[in-house]
């Protein structure tokens, strides 16, 4: 959007990512049951995908959320479609994506997670199985 053709590139992208995460975790504190579509060691297994150093805000991220444990320990990770459609924002190659997707189930692993395997399938029904494993809320 800001015509950078490569932000993933640029020093400080990692640390950028990780403030808007902490943002978007602060803003919605509502409800006994939050949903988050990343988390810190998101962007920790980016950090390693791309070679980045881990920075101050992103190490202090992934402090405070062992610290107090703000997430649970199962995670969900939602299977490859098979293919990966090429947008202005999203040039990655879906031999790339796997690659990345399988950095992403290491740290997970490796921090003490229990990886909950979404299966491939239609947005609803995506929707519906997490819905299962997380129950009434």
């Amino acid at each position: 959007a800001r015509g950078v053709a490569q932000p993933w590139a640029e020093p400080g992208f990692v640390e950028a990512v990780a403030r808007l995460q902490r943002q978007r975790r602060i803003a919605e504190t509502r409800g006994p049951v939050q949903v988050h579509d990343r988390s810190p060691l998101c962007t920790l297994a980016l950090a390693e995908y791309l070679g980045h150093p881990i920075g101050p805000e992103l190490a202090a991220e992934l402090a405070q959320a062992r610290r107090e444990a703000i997430y649970e320990r199962s995670v969900f990770l939602v299977g490859s479609l098979g293919f990966v459609t090429r947008t202005a924002a999203r040039r990655v190659s879906l031999t790339d994506a796997l690659a990345f997707g399988r950095v992403h189930a290491r740290v997970y692993a490796d921090h003490g997670h229990e990886l909950v395997d979404v299966p491939p399938g239609p947005v609803a029904q995506r929707a519906a199985f997490v819905a299962a494993h997380l129950g009434p809320c």
